[in-house]
């Protein structure tokens, strides 16, 4: 007899994945009979997770589900610098002895942490991500540039021709970034 294939699509669900039995009787003479049921088999209206907060010992904090843990940064992306004019005027500035790319907003000088990375630290650190995972360490939060300020830094070449976001940082906080990345050695 000839059996054909049929689309998993024309079986109904339930003869795609047969369900296992639940077996409520402890009648097994194994030593696994002492044993709690297998976590993948939970009774009807009871979920594997837990609802409630876990705590730990007294001298450590508690972790509830929320996971609202104090004086934690927020590792969210703040919004873009405000493109207007004053924003957008770059300089060379002189950084460590080397011309860097540099946005004055709201009275701060901020220079351009890629081109910063390219010539101070790249050969320090794995890459522009570990960097990254540094500012977070360090608590230090860059400023994301305007569509306008990525750009003109793409045109003085401070950045490469396919990128299209890029990041500010201030120079005490570059100072901080650098000298974490030469003493992590």
């Amino acid at each position: 007899m000839l059996t054909m294939a049929v689309p998993a699509a024309l079986i109904s669900p339930t003869q795609l994945v047969p369900q296992p039995p639940i077996s409520t009787s402890s009648t097994t003479s194994s030593s696994s009979a002492t044993s709690s049921p297998s976590p993948s088999i939970a009774p009807a209206g009871q979920t594997i997770f837990r609802s409630e907060a876990i705590t730990t010992s007294s001298n450590s904090p508690t972790i509830t589900a929320t996971n609202n843990l104090p004086n934690k940064p927020v590792y969210s992306t703040p919004s873009p610098v405000e493109n207007i004019p004053q924003n957008n005027e770059c300089k060379m500035v002189d950084l460590r002895g080397a011309k860097v790319a540099s946005f004055t907003v709201e009275g701060c000088e901020l220079i351009c942490l890629p081109q910063a990375f390219d010539l101070f630290l790249k050969h320090l650190v794995g890459g522009l991500h570990t960097v990254y995972t540094k500012l977070k360490r360090l608590e230090i939060t860059p400023v994301v540039c305007n569509v306008e300020q990525v750009r003109i830094l793409r045109g003085l070449g401070a950045i490469q021709p396919g990128v299209n976001r890029c990041k500010l940082i201030s120079r005490k906080d570059f100072e901080t970034l650098y000298n974490d990345c030469t003493n992590a050695r």
